[in-house]
Parts: structure tokens; C-alpha cells; sequence
């Protein structure tokens, strides 16, 4: 069996408690942390920046994935390569020449991933999808936490396998926004591989036991 993770999204984390929270995704069965890096110019949201991101890799004793929604994110790959990012994923809406870019975050030694936004169809990436470690497929409309899911993921999930299997890729799937444990199951049975859960992990009585429920129904 494919090996599945569990991305809590920080951003949905107690900022006033950041250093507790981080400390709970450490202990617990989560596989990632999930950080959202907005800029207000890309999604209509600011969300945190560098020296937040450095705050948080000194306690984070997990995988960081870091996903960029900013406009020109060439800029700064080098940067948040410095700060402890594991993986980088940037958006195909945000890169005007995306192959480079990819080229660019794999040279700087780390993972590259794509990101689309629900209106974005997966097979723009059927040119570039052996460059890319992960693809990440919007759920909701990025910008904001705690949106309702968007049923049509699951076809773009499909469609998306089938043009990694067809091409013969390693790329995983990675799922972010409005995923508790109703959909876990069924996104990866339609071949997820990661899926990013933030209010519902974060906002919940217990965000521990949260987070391993969630790992026993995708195990």
C-alpha cells in the first residue's frame, strides 16, 4: 500500500500559542506541517512571512511543506530554501514560465511542487508533470481558511493520476482545503497521496486525537 500523509495546515494554528501548537504536530501522527505563505496581491489574504516561517522551522521537527500564494515567487526560492522548506510548491496561475521555476526550487535542493486553483484544469501540466515532486489541487478558493469543499476535486484527482501514471511519474497528489474525515477517504481512494487539513485539526476539541483519526481512515 502507497504511503499517505497528513499535512496540518499551520495557518490555522493559535498564533498566540504558535510554539504549543507546533510541539503538538511534532508529537503527534502527522506527517507534515502545511505553511501558507500569502502576499494580498495573488489571494485577497496576508497571511505570514519569513520571519515567522524561520520562528516555526526551529521548533518543527517534521517535513516543512511550504506552499506560496504570491505573485513573481521566483524571487524569494532561494530564501525560503534557507529557512528549512523540505518542499516548495508554487502556483501554475502565478509563473509565467513555469519550467524554469521548477528547475529553479530543484537547484536550490528542495522538492517542487505545482499548485492549481479550482478553475485550473490538470492537464496544463502534462508538459512539465516529471519535473514536478507534487502537485497540490486546490479544494477551495485560496485566500481563506474554513471554505466548504469543492465537489469537483474528486475528477481532478482522477484526471491527474491518470496523466501521472500515463507518463510514467513519481509526482504525488496533494489535496488543500476542506478536508476533515467525510472526505479523507474517498480523496484518497481516488488517489490523493497528501492532504492538508487546517480548521478542522486546529479548531477541534482535540486536535491530537483529531489528527490520528484522520491517519487511521487513509491508512
Amino acid at each position: 500500500m502507497k504511503p499517505t500523509y497528513i499535512a496540518p495546515s499551520v495557518l490555522a494554528a493559535d498564533f498566540a500559542n504558535l510554539e504549543r501548537d507546533i510541539k503538538m504536530v511534532n508529537n503527534s501522527k502527522a506527517d507534515w506541517f502545511h505553511i501558507d505563505i500569502m502576499d494580498g496581491l495573488f489571494v485577497p489574504n496576508i497571511s505570514f512571512g519569513m520571519p515567522v516561517l524561520e520562528a516555526i522551522t526551529k521548533h518543527a521537527k517534521k517535513t516543512i511543506d511550504v506552499h506560496l500564494m504570491i505573485v513573481d515567487p521566483d524571487r524569494y526560492i532561494d530564501t525560503f530554501a534557507k529557512l528549512g522548506s523540505n518542499h516548495l510548491t508554487v502556483h501554475y496561475e502565478a509563473c509565467t514560465h513555469l519550467h524554469r521555476t521548477l528547475q529553479a526550487i530543484k537547484a536550490a535542493g528542495i522538492k517542487a511542487g505545482v499548485a492549481l486553483n479550482p478553475h485550473t484544469p490538470v492537464s496544463l501540466l502534462k508538459d512539465v508533470i516529471n519535473d514536478i515532486d507534487q502537485v497540490l489541487i486546490m479544494s477551495v478558493n485560496p485566500g481563506f481558511g474554513g471554505q466548504s469543499f469543492i465537489d469537483n476535486t474528486y475528477k481532478k484527482i482522477r484526471e491527474l493520476k491518470e496523466i501521472i501514471m500515463t507518463h510514467n511519474a513519481n509526482t504525488l497528489i496533494e489535496i488543500d482545503g476542506g478536508v476533515t474525515n467525510k472526505n479523507a477517504k474517498e480523496l484518497i481512494d481516488c488517489g490523493a497521496d497528501i492532504l492538508v487539513a487546517g480548521s478542522y485539526i486546529f479548531k477541534s476539541e482535540d486536535p491530537t486525537e483529531t489528527i490520528s483519526n484522520l491517519k487511521a481512515i487513509i491508512s
